[in-house]
């Protein structure tokens, strides 16, 4: 009986990895033909001169970021977004060292990582052999150092990031991910700081509270159980606290998770704003202009060959 239930399930797998993976390839072909009608034969040319004008135009949609791609960027044979740099610092630390050019610091980065953790494992199987206490704190001690080394590269890769952009959103985002309040510096909004720690010691002071209420009025419950309680709150009641200072301390925890995330948000929000023009310009101005002809693609902007010339107009600029 089970050996026909797991022949029956493989069956039933195979059945939906092959529909999956064909699934997959119609989904991909159906991708490549809406970004790139052209060359997916979509196109009705008129005259075999605007065949050969558009027939070189093969360009398909390539995803921002491959496997390739990232490790053609590790060999600078390419380049990446920091974006790509700083997820791929979390899962390679030193990866964003090295696509920085910073070669010196790789061996630092794996050498603290490694001597912190190996420690840290020593220590603990002393501190659980001997119940050393000075192995306990050294164990403590070399966790959090791992801890700092593995943000501290996280964090150079992202100061060392160069672009031709001099203010970057993803940067102000990281910033303030890995720092709260770090990107609103970033960006000049330096006011915005003091409000956010301001959420984080409310909510962490709430969500401190209420798991310490938590832990007393569940600590009493097991004294009833024990028939050691000799306070005044019946059981019913006990049950009560402890389950509304637990729910206490998960709203608590989401507040503080909330405040964390509009961090980040709003530092990304207001990096945009750095190159928006709040000047009291308000022009008005006509010009001579060259009119681009539309590029065709398939019959949808009504192609006619009388448009694949240039034209000469005005255009109209308004600056507020």
């Amino acid at each position: 009986m089970r050996g026909t239930i797991v022949k029956y399930l493989r069956s039933k797998i195979k059945f939906f990895v092959i529909i999956f993976i064909i699934a997959l390839c119609c989904s991909n072909k159906g991708i490549a033909q809406f970004r790139n009608p052209i060359s997916a034969g979509t196109m009705r040319s008129s005259t075999q001169s605007d065949t050969t004008e558009y027939s070189n135009d093969t360009t398909t949609f390539k995803p921002n970021f491959t496997l390739k791609k990232y490790f053609r960027s590790l060999a600078h044979k390419d380049t990446m977004t920091i974006s790509n740099v700083f997820f791929g610092a979390m899962v390679l630390p030193g990866t964003g060292q090295w696509y920085n050019k910073d070669y010196w610091k790789v061996p630092v980065v794996y050498g603290l990582l490694g001597g912190t953790i190996t420690g840290a494992v020593i220590s603990n199987q002393k501190w659980k052999r001997d119940k050393d206490l000075q192995a306990k704190d050294l164990r403590d001690f070399l966790i959090w150092g791992a801890i700092a080394t593995y943000w501290g590269q996280l964090m150079d890769a992202t100061v060392k990031y160069k672009s031709y952009d001099d203010h970057l959103p993803a940067r102000a985002s990281l910033y303030s991910a890995l720092l709260p309040g770090l990107g609103q510096i970033y960006n000049g909004d330096y006011w915005h700081v003091p409000i956010y720690y301001a959420g984080f010691m409310v909510s962490g002071y709430s969500w401190a509270f209420n798991q310490r209420q938590y832990k007393r009025y569940r600590n009493y419950l097991k004294e009833v159980v024990d028939g050691t309680y000799t306070g005044i709150y019946s059981e019913s009641d006990l049950i009560w606290f402890r389950d509304s200072y637990r729910r206490y301390r998960d709203y608590s925890v989401i507040a503080t998770i909330l405040v964390y995330i509009l961090n980040i948000i709003d530092a990304n929000v207001f990096a945009h704003f750095t190159k928006f023009d709040i000047s009291d310009d308000l022009t008005f101005n006509i010009q001579p202009t060259i009119v681009q002809p539309v590029t065709p693609v398939g019959n949808y902007y009504g192609y006619s060959p009388t448009f694949k010339y240039n034209k000469f107009g005005f255009q109209m600029n308004i600056k507020f």
